[in-house]
């Protein structure tokens, strides 16, 4: 532990506020002129892209930066676990989305605030990849999925859980999780028609028009093939590591081992069994509830009921809400059904009022 440092204490906390004017919500920063006025598709994308500016010239050396939360006496959250583990950039909004908070705060700290999300730093460093046309490289040859892969899907779901506003869809956050990690260092990002529709994505013109509304990406009005859209997050367009990376992230994401759920599920079947993957190890796996409501979109209660899904799909063996920890535990099967159930798949398919 750091007890002394010879170098000034940088105060690493941004906020921005959406303030309502005449016409459309204003960007105020402290730190900051006045904004224009922001149409209100944009201006949630727009404060994002503010506070990230402010984190990269702030920028520090990992030893320098503290926990900001720690310094205000850990007033940010609502009970007080004690400071622990490295420290992170964590971004918080308000219930009504007018007013956003990135600062560095410990893991303990991060975990324990309430509409907070850890904002990966490979969405924050500069992007050093090269120009890519629209088909991606052939995955031929590539070594076996790993650690690395389910990583970058954990920090994206982590990220889009506070980037996308809380209402977002199951499937528009599958379609945002593969735009993001497939995008083009220009944020260009292109699906071909039968990659949609293996992911029953096809002709979801909704799911595009949700994700614009909240700002977060522009679809050109042409049809054709490939599915083409420009990412409006500035966030996402520096990421690192290279595009072949994190493509082959969005193939993990697609049967994420050892929870892969056949695509002919419920978008929200598969978006949970995708998030308890991403915390999961080859036997098991868990996470805080509140980190597992925002990545999968859902309150508390509809969660548990998508969990005993998963455990009649035999995807998951049992799990268990652990409440003196508060940790969801869930512990999967010893191997993965073969040719894993079409019965089930259907059945949960035809079953009324499933989300799409």
């Amino acid at each position: 532990m750091r007890l002394a440092s010879t170098h000034a204490t940088v105060q690493r906390i941004w906020t921005v506020h959406l303030r309502p004017q005449t016409g459309g919500p204003a960007l105020a920063c402290p730190r900051c002129t006045p904004g224009p006025v922001l149409p209100a598709a944009s201006a949630r994308s727009a404060a994002l892209t503010h506070l990230a500016r402010h984190a990269r010239a702030d920028d520090l050396p990992g030893h320098l930066r503290t926990c900001q939360c720690r310094t205000r006496g850990c007033h940010w959250h609502p009970r007080h676990r004690g400071c622990a583990g490295p420290v992170l950039l964590a971004l918080t909004c308000d219930r009504n989305g007018r007013a956003w908070r990135l600062a560095d705060a410990c893991a303990a700290c991060a975990a324990a605030m309430s509409h907070t999300a850890v904002v990966p730093p490979t969405l924050l460093a500069a992007d050093r990849t090269q120009p890519v046309t629209c088909t991606p490289r052939s995955a031929r040859n590539m070594p076996p999925f790993g650690p690395a892969e389910q990583r970058r899907v954990r920090e994206m779901l982590t990220y889009l859980a506070a980037a996308l506003p809380r209402f977002s869809s199951p499937a528009a956050r599958l379609l945002a999780l593969q735009c993001a990690l497939r995008a083009d260092r220009h944020g260009q990002v292109c699906l071909p028609h039968g990659f949609l529709r293996g992911m029953r994505l096809h002709g979801r013109a909704e799911l595009w028009l949700e994700l614009e509304h909240a700002g977060w990406l522009h679809r050109p009005r042409r049809s054709g093939s490939p599915v083409q859209a420009q990412l409006l997050d500035a966030a996402v367009l520096h990421q690192t590591p290279g595009r072949t990376a994190r493509i082959r992230a969005a193939q993990w994401a697609l049967h994420p081992t050892p929870l892969a759920a056949s695509p002919s599920l419920p978008s929200a079947l598969r978006l949970t069994a995708l998030t308890l993957a991403a915390h999961s190890t080859a036997a098991a796996g868990g996470g805080e509830p509140d980190a597992l409501t925002r990545q999968c979109g859902q309150p508390a209660q509809q969660l548990e009921d998508l969990l005993d899904q998963l455990v009649r799909a035999s995807l998951v063996s049992s799990w268990h809400h652990h409440h003196d920890s508060d940790e969801i535990r869930w512990e999967l099967p010893a191997h993965s059904p073969p040719g894993e159930d079409t019965a089930w798949s259907e059945g949960f398919s035809r079953q009324p009022g499933s989300s799409p």
